[in-house]
């Protein structure tokens, strides 16, 4: 009884050690960076990895176990100045695979509660949309509820898309107005 007892608890803490990106980690990430919007990702920019013309990109000091390097993008002129925040989750050659990453990290994003100081907590709400291989790009997006004033602008999006060979799982923090030009970073890395 003390040995199966045992044997269950190493499975159970192996079992959590082995999930890195699809757990708690991402919530947590994300947490971060929506609290920083309003910011505009100040509090969670690194340095500078390159700039074409009114777009520029930096590193994120946000760290997700198991995902790729964050980005922060800028884009624009100063006094219309568009600021997003990116990862990727997951990558394979394998649709199916990626697939199932998909469902599963929607299911550990959706509903998640956003606390914000002074803030009531805010819900992350989305609806499931099963990905399609011959749609090259399958898109979630989720919203704050409540939402009003500035958090009406936000966006958090969880993309599953072919980049070249490959199936990336991409999530996205940006301003509903925020046009998508990384041309600069292959989040593949």
């Amino acid at each position: 009884m003390k040995s199966t007892f045992v044997f269950l608890l190493c499975l159970a803490v192996w079992s959590a050690n082995g999930q890195g990106v699809f757990s708690n980690y991402t919530n947590s990430a994300l947490q971060r960076v929506i609290e920083d919007y309003p910011n505009k990702f100040q509090n969670i920019k690194g340095e500078k990895i390159g700039a074409k013309g009114t777009y520029s990109e930096y590193k994120t000091t946000i760290e997700i176990p198991g995902a790729a390097p964050g980005i922060i993008s800028l884009q624009g002129l100063p006094e219309k100045e568009q600021y997003s925040w990116k990862t990727a989750l997951y990558s394979s050659d394998d649709f199916n695979q990626s697939k199932e990453k998909f469902r599963e990290l929607f299911n550990h994003i959706k509903n998640t509660i956003v606390k914000i100081n002074g803030l009531p907590p805010f819900i992350l709400s989305g609806n499931y949309e099963m990905p399609v291989a011959e749609r090259k790009s399958n898109t979630v997006a989720f919203q704050l509820l409540p939402s009003n004033g500035q958090w009406q602008q936000l966006k958090v999006e969880l993309v599953l898309q072919q980049q070249g060979q490959e199936w990336k799982i991409l999530l996205k923090v940006f301003d509903k107005d925020a046009v998508d030009n990384s041309s600069l970073a292959n989040m593949g890395r």
